[in-house]
Order: C-alpha cells, then sequence, then structure tokens
C-alpha cells in the first residue's frame, strides 16, 4: 500500500472533521472527527485497504488532553527545550509544547494521515512542529529533553515496549510525561503522579462520559 500523496490526505481530512476545540485544551484548535465507524470506513475506502487501524489521530484523547494540559500550565517543562511527543496522534501534546515555548517539537507517528492531521493543526494555530515517521521505540537516548506522550498502553505489547523505552530515556536525563485513564497495562511501580483531570468524552471513544485521567512522570 502506498501512501497517498499531502494533498490528499489534507483533502480528506478537512473534509471529514470539524475545526474546534478539545474539551480541556480551549487554547488549540484542532481537526478532529465526531464518530469513529464513518470515518475508518472512509480512510479505508480512500487507501483501497481493510483492516487498518481506527483513525486515532481524529480524536482527542483524554490522555494526550491531560498531558497537553499539564504542559500548558506548567510551560517551564518545556520552555527553551527539545521535545518529542511520541504517538502524537492529532499533535495535541505537540502543540500544547509549541505553544509552552518548547525550542523545538517533533511529532512522532507512523500513520500517514496523522502526521497530516498534525501538519494542518499546527497550521491553524500558527505553530511550528516538526513531523516524523521513524520508529523511535528502542533507540539509543539522547538529542531529546523532554519525553511526552498520551494513552500508549492499552496494549500490552505496545505498553511494554514503549515503557521500557521511556525509562531509558529517563534514565539518560530526559524528562519524561505520559497521560494515562486507567488503561490495562500501565505500570503500577515507576511512576509519579504529577496531576489528575476529569475529562468529557464522546460515546463512539470512550465507554464513560466523563474519565478521571492522570499525568505521570516516568521513572528510571
Amino acid at each position: 500500500m502506498i501512501d497517498p500523496p499531502d494533498s490528499t490526505l489534507d483533502a480528506f481530512i478537512t473534509d471529514n472533521t470539524f475545526l474546534t476545540t478539545a474539551p480541556l485544551i480551549p487554547e488549540l484548535r484542532l481537526h478532529l472527527a465526531t464518530e469513529v465507524t464513518p470515518l475508518w470506513q472512509a480512510t479505508e475506502a480512500t487507501l483501497d485497504a481493510s483492516g487498518l487501524p481506527p483513525p486515532y489521530w481524529a480524536f482527542a484523547w483524554v490522555g494526550g488532553q491531560a498531558v497537553a494540559r499539564h504542559i500548558l500550565d506548567h510551560p517551564e517543562l518545556v520552555r527553551g527545550l527539545r521535545v518529542l511527543d511520541f504517538a502524537a496522534g492529532c499533535g495535541l501534546i505537540a502543540l500544547a509544547a509549541a505553544r509552552a515555548g518548547a525550542a523545538s517539537v517533533t511529532a512522532v507517528d507512523i500513520d500517514p494521515f496523522a502526521l497530516a492531521a498534525i501538519r494542518l493543526n499546527a497550521a491553524a494555530n500558527g505553530l511550528e512542529v516538526a513531523v516524523s515517521s521513524d520508529n523511535v521505540v528502542g533507540r539509543p537516548p539522547g538529542g531529546t529533553d523532554v519525553v511526552l506522550a498520551g494513552d500508549v498502553c492499552y496494549e500490552r505489547p505496545m505498553a511494554e515496549a514503549v515503557i521500557a523505552w521511556l525509562r531509558t530515556e529517563a534514565a539518560a536525563g530526559s524528562c519524561v510525561i505520559i497521560g494515562d485513564p486507567g488503561r490495562s497495562y500501565l505500570p503500577r511501580t515507576g511512576l509519579t503522579a504529577l496531576a489528575r483531570h476529569m475529562i468529557p468524552t464522546i460515546s463512539d471513544v470512550e465507554d464513560v462520559e466523563v474519565k478521571s485521567t492522570t499525568v505521570w512522570r516516568v521513572e528510571a
């Protein structure tokens, strides 16, 4: 399967989303969807492929909202520093870091739709965010001062690999922060709670109307 050109991705995103704000982050505008299934079907039709992962990029997941809120409330965590937003989705965390004064921000995601959405969302907010599809999990630490992520513990293999990598980043001196609403595979140790938020959700994304979400610092 060949990724569509950027112009096709951009048109798809603007045609299938609304430029709006997430409940916890009124400062930033994002291209977001209101339903999963129609967008999922449209994505598969556009790519002429089936069995694709859900369009994570089209929703402001509560873990990402919690981290973004924490960064905007505590800009000293990123100001003047190099920031990596892992599994960035719509790029909400990356945009918050850029708004908070980070020296540079790179949003990483393997989905080409996500990278296109991040570019569009950055432009909508007049912010500069670099995008990358590189697989950074397991890479040698270094080159980043702050690593941020939201909702990365919903599947066991991913959670185990990502948390192990994040701990190496923390051991190398990076500030590592994740947001999690109590996903099944969140580690029980090696985390320090920084903040907690009650965040409204939409029925297509979560199974409750409001989700308690914690911002954690990952320890080495």
